[in-house]
């Protein structure tokens, strides 16, 4: 079994109200988890306007397809336009 963790780092700029940017944060959770299958979550600064922290969970038993997803969400977070994608850290355990 191989465990992946990610987590990523958002700046939403212009965000008037954490009503805004959880809206934006829920929404991309939703599509991420619905379209690579992972286990996703706010992580940090939930109580920031400006910034968020996604952390991100894939098992597998293959370590190439970790990162091919991983490569595959951070593609889609870049193509979203909602946000500034930071810092990406990403670990994999065997």
């Amino acid at each position: 079994m191989v465990i992946g963790v990610m987590t990523a780092h958002l700046s939403l700029q212009g965000i008037a109200s954490l009503k805004g940017k959880r809206s934006i944060v829920k929404s991309l959770i939703g599509r991420l988890k619905s379209r690579f299958n992972i286990s996703i979550a706010e992580v940090d600064h939930q109580d920031s306007k400006s910034s968020a922290v996604i952390g991100v969970a894939v098992v597998s038993n293959d370590s190439r397809f970790i990162d091919q997803q991983f490569d595959a969400i951070i593609g889609f977070m870049r193509n979203d336009g909602r946000f500034y994608l930071g810092q990406v850290e990403r670990e994999t355990f065997s």
